[in-house]
């Protein structure tokens, strides 16, 4: 592939390390602010009165967190890519084949589990808002208020260290623009994180934490996707590290 240049590869590495883990820690940065004066509000416009509410905090959301899952596998690969600075290529050929198998069925297990998660809970939510007053109500006090402008911060620093990557691993190497694969994933994770981020705009912020759990939802099934490529993309690879060991033990010994 030509000469790769390393430090590049390395701040590429370091740049998505730090978008994965703005989205892990989304759970924590978002949501705990106070909503109480908003649900009364809420209340008030539907004719129902609700007393005292100082309890009601704001959601966290899964969207952003879920954006996780998806950058995973670009996480992976971007590993890949550093551990051939490190393994010999013999060595990175036998090992890269059965880890990413391992990797791919593990994060299909997650995957799934947070789609059912993410799921159960919409089903919750939209049987919630409606039924009202008191449903949605409830629904209200739970998910009304997503905190849209801390999101939008958190989603924008996410975008910015996902362009980093990108261009750094193009300044790394230039010929990453050939892998296909390599293209289609970069696309995926910016545009995911477009499409969260239009979400969490595209209708009034009561009913943010539906959509935002809809895209938390599509999230999970395209991990499930670029893990089950991932996971179909390592067979080949076993089978050239099985044969290629074969090929070893079936040469005689140079010595006998």
């Amino acid at each position: 592939m030509g000469a790769l240049r390393k430090p590049f590869l390395l701040l590429a590495m370091l740049a998505l390390v730090l978008a994965v883990g703005v989205e892990v820690g989304a759970g924590l940065l978002l949501g705990g602010g106070d909503a109480g004066a908003a649900l009364v509000g809420s209340a008030g416009d539907l004719g129902v009165e609700v007393g005292d509410v100082s309890g009601v905090s704001e959601p966290s959301g899964r969207g952003t967190g879920y954006l996780a899952l998806i950058d995973a596998v670009a996480l992976w690969t971007t590993g890949l890519f550093c551990l051939g600075l490190v393994l010999p290529e013999r060595i990175q050929g036998r090992v890269q084949g059965v880890a990413t198998l391992i990797f791919s069925i593990i994060l299909i297990i997650v995957a799934f589990v947070a789609l059912i998660v993410a799921f159960i809970e919409l089903m919750i939510m939209v049987s919630l808002f409606l039924a009202p007053p008191f449903g949605t109500l409830a629904y209200l006090a739970l998910w009304g208020f997503f905190p849209v402008g801390d999101a939008a911060v958190l989603l924008g620093l996410v975008l910015l260290l996902k362009l980093a990557w990108a261009g750094l691993l193009l300044l790394a190497q230039p010929k990453f623009l050939q892998n296909k694969g390599l293209v289609l994933l970069i696309l995926t994770s910016l545009l995911c994180t477009v499409v969260l981020e239009f979400l969490h705009h595209l209708l009034p912020v009561i009913v943010v934490s539906i959509l935002d759990d809809l895209g938390a939802l599509v999230f999970a099934i395209i991990a499930i996707i670029w893990a089950v490529v991932l996971l179909i993309g390592s067979i080949p690879a076993i089978v050239k590290a099985i044969r290629a060991t074969a090929a070893l033990r079936a040469e005689p010994d140079p010595h006998h």
